[in-house]
Parts: structure tokens; C-alpha cells; sequence
């Protein structure tokens, strides 16, 4: 990042700020006090898909975590501790997993125009979309608006029956803790969230 872009940046920050405290004086004292986030939300990196933004909830009431392609992976120990503190410590009532139509990972990991790092993580993806009957398991090539559209709900989906498998997630529903959990997908398109499970 240049130097003016971030200064850009940190002036955008100083206009919130006094914003905010024009608005209310006392935002900033409250947030400072804790947190009791009704949510958490797990959804993609991707820049376009700004949480509190399209839920028009305001800061302290959700806990994220995001990640490329909004994967739910049990080996993944920064979405473990996520997943334990907020349903431990937090005590979330509800966990949302949230796609994107037009989702980069999903598209890429189908096309199989990734290396390295990346295409290890977003694997996975392509082999669920396969096993899922979404695309056929031949070559990776070119991706139809269609079949993209249908991976990108299809892997949202995935996310939910894997959480729905993890240890912290059950042993809070076996303990009557009142976690409900909610697979929602986000269409770039229109501003609109969809409910999927």
C-alpha cells in the first residue's frame, strides 16, 4: 500500500470516528465495554461481501470469521478457536455459514486455475461440487454461469452438514445451549441475502 493510500485510509478512519461520536457520544465507551454478539458468521475474504454492511447490523453484534471460499475445515485451528470461543464464551445463538454467487474460490478451484497454497485449500471444493452431482468430474475448464451459480450454493451447503459435524457445535446442542445454525448465500447482484438450508 502507497503512502497516500494509506493515509487515504486513515483519514477515511478519523471521518468515522467523529461521525460516530457526533451521532452517539457514547459508541465508542460501549464498545470498548465487551462484546454480545448474537451471531457468528462465517463467510469469504472476498472484499465485496462486507458483513455488517449487508445484514445492517451494527459493530458488536457479530463475531466473524472469513476465509477463502467460506470453508468450514476441522484441521483449521484458527476456525476452531473461533468456533469454541464464540460458542463457549460468547455464547452465539446463531451461526451462520455464507456463500456468494459469483464466489472466485468456487470458480477457480472448479477450473482448477490455481496453484500452490490456494489450490490445496479450494481442493476440497471442486471434489464436493463433483461428489455433489453439481459438475462433472472430467478436465476443469471454462465454468457456466449456471453450474457456477448451482457450486456456489452447493459448497454453502457442504459448510453446514460439516459444521453440523463439529464437536464444539453438538456438544453445545447436546447440552440444550440453543445454537441454531443457518446456511445463507449472498447474491453480488442484487444486495440480497437467500436462505439455503
Amino acid at each position: 500500500m502507497s503512502a497516500s493510500a494509506i493515509q487515504e485510509l486513515l483519514a477515511n478512519n478519523r471521518a468515522w470516528a467523529e461521525s460516530q461520536t457526533r451521532r452517539d457520544a457514547e459508541f465508542f465507551t460501549r464498545l470498548a465495554g465487551g462484546q454480545r454478539p448474537r451471531f457468528l458468521w462465517i463467510g469469504c475474504s472476498d472484499s465485496r461481501v462486507p458483513v455488517n454492511l449487508i445484514t445492517g447490523l451494527p459493530p458488536g453484534d457479530v463475531f466473524v470469521h472469513r476465509n477463502i471460499a467460506n470453508r468450514v475445515v476441522s484441521e483449521d485451528s484458527n476456525l476452531q478457536a473461533v468456533l469454541q470461543y464464540a460458542i463457549e464464551v460468547l455464547r452465539v445463538a446463531h451461526i451462520v455459514v455464507c456463500g456468494h454467487y459469483g464466489c472466485g474460490g468456487v470458480k477457480a478451484a472448479l477450473e482448477g486455475s490455481t496453484s500452490g497454497v490456494i489450490r490445496g485449500w479450494l481442493e476440497p471444493v471442486r471434489t464436493a461440487c463433483i461428489c455433489s452431482g453439481v459438475c462433472a468430474s472430467g478436465p476443469a475448464g471454462p465454468l457456466s454461469a449456471a453450474v457456477w451459480k448451482r457450486a456456489c450454493e452447493a459448497h454453502t451447503l457442504e459448510q453446514l452438514v460439516r459444521l453440523r459435524a463439529n464437536p464444539f457445535v453438538q456438544d453445545a446442542q447436546a447440552h440444550g445451549q440453543g445454537l441454531s445454525l443457518h446456511a445463507l448465500i449472498y447474491d453480488l447482484a442484487d444486495g440480497r441475502l437467500r436462505v439455503l438450508d
